[in-house]
């Protein structure tokens, strides 16, 4: 799946499935390819991966028909036009509380490559795209606003169709703030950080506390209500997120990552072990 499809994906309702890859490891992409996923979550604010190797992990995953989607360090637009330069098919933007937030990455995400002025101008009036020229943005300006070609527009919307905007939702303001968040054109899908959010909700990794369970069901049911992918990134049980989905809409399915699942993996295999062989005693 590329970012268009996952994008059309999201919106439409669709499930789309994918995990947590933060190890640039060489084999990763032909595994999660065989695993049958549609997408791979590389985190970045997090986990300690440069540049370099953010952007080898991207185009190795597209070439494999995954399609990379970047969680930045913060909800920064030059951060998230950094990724997609460097080969990602869309971004996730943590700790986003506010629509102005939202509109800036909108910004990188749907008008990239333009800044400054010309973009604030499209952003606040996309119409005047179709101009052959903007108008100046000050009436104290010296300078005017250089002239722009009317092909301007189906450029931007061609280069920039197969990119996925998607943001955490994983605070109480957040919350507060979410039917205007889902009023900004071109999201794509909201993210419940699930710890994030517990702390916000004052109860800490309690994923099963009727509070949690109302927060994250409150979320999904207004984001697809917008025809906005909702979705969690979960690691534990997968019941809850099969109710989420087949109850509330859930459609972006993110479940555990590379890290998590090795560490269980290989827990549960070495307890059996020492079990076996009697060695309960020496586990570390």
């Amino acid at each position: 799946m590329n970012g268009r499809e996952l994008s059309e994906a999201l919106r439409s309702g669709r499930r789309v499935y994918g995990t947590m890859v933060v190890a640039p490891c060489p084999r990763w992409p032909g595994i999660v390819r065989g695993a049958g996923l549609d997408f791979v979550f590389i985190d970045t604010e997090h986990n300690a991966l440069d540049r370099h190797q953010l952007a080898w992990m991207c185009e190795a995953f597209r070439a494999a028909g995954v399609a990379p989607i970047v969680r930045i360090p913060e909800p920064d637009p030059y951060r998230a036009c950094m990724v997609l330069d460097g080969g990602a098919e869309g971004i996730i933007a943590p700790y986003v509380e506010t629509p102005e937030q939202v509109q800036a990455l909108r910004g990188a995400v749907r008008f990239r490559p333009l800044k400054g002025k010309h973009l604030a101008q499209a952003l606040a009036a996309p119409s005047s795209l179709q101009s052959s020229s903007f108008s100046s943005s000050s009436s104290s300006s010296s300078l005017p606003s250089p002239p722009l070609e009317p092909e301007l527009a189906a450029y931007l919307a061609r280069r920039n169709a197969g990119t996925v905007l998607i943001v955490n939702i994983e605070s109480t303001p957040a919350m507060a703030a979410l039917d205007d968040i889902l009023a900004v054109p071109g999201l794509d899908a909201v993210l419940i950080g699930p710890h994030d959010l517990s702390c916000s909700l004052g109860i800490p990794e309690q994923y099963a506390h009727p509070r949690f369970e109302e927060a994250v069901r409150t979320i999904f049911r207004k984001a697809r209500a917008r025809n906005v992918g909702a979705g969690i990134h979960f690691w534990t049980s997968l019941e809850p997120q099969i109710r989420w989905a087949k109850e509330d809409g859930a459609n972006l399915i993110i479940h555990s990552g590379d890290v998590m699942l090795f560490s269980q993996a290989l827990g549960a295999d070495l307890n059996a072990l020492r079990n076996a062989l009697g060695d309960e005693g020496r586990k570390p």
